[in-house]
């Protein structure tokens, strides 16, 4: 009796333990999910802002903040703290039309992103 109770106990410790790795697993997908979505919307930040579309510059720095500051949740790291500060300059400046000012902080914010390792 005393094996089937220590047979049983054995096989959900290792199911526990498939599903805490599943979970991480999700989770280290979903981080770097962000980080990309985050880096594709600045960089349609830059390509607006270069064209002067201060007001659509705007739009894709607000979605690449969304995205950044969820991956920072994910997995804290100093390019995306760097990189989520950028993109927050670029909305400033972008809201006050200044797209020429907005595009360096877009850029600069793409190069921090894709420094996340």
């Amino acid at each position: 009796m005393n094996r089937k109770i220590i047979l049983k106990t054995f096989i959900l410790s290792i199911m526990a333990i498939m599903i805490s790795a599943s979970y991480e697993a999700s989770h280290a997908w979903a981080g770097g999910g962000h980080l990309a979505e985050s880096i594709e919307h600045a960089q349609k930040a830059w390509e607006h802002g270069k064209a002067g579309h201060a007001d659509v510059l705007v739009e894709h720095a607000k979605e690449a903040l969304k995205h950044a500051k969820m991956a920072q949740k994910e997995t804290p790291n100093m390019h995306l703290d760097k990189g989520i500060s950028e993109l927050e300059k670029a909305i400033s400046h972008g809201k006050q039309g200044h797209s020429d000012v907005a595009t360096g902080y877009a850029e600069s914010a793409i190069k921090h992103l894709k420094e996340v390792k």
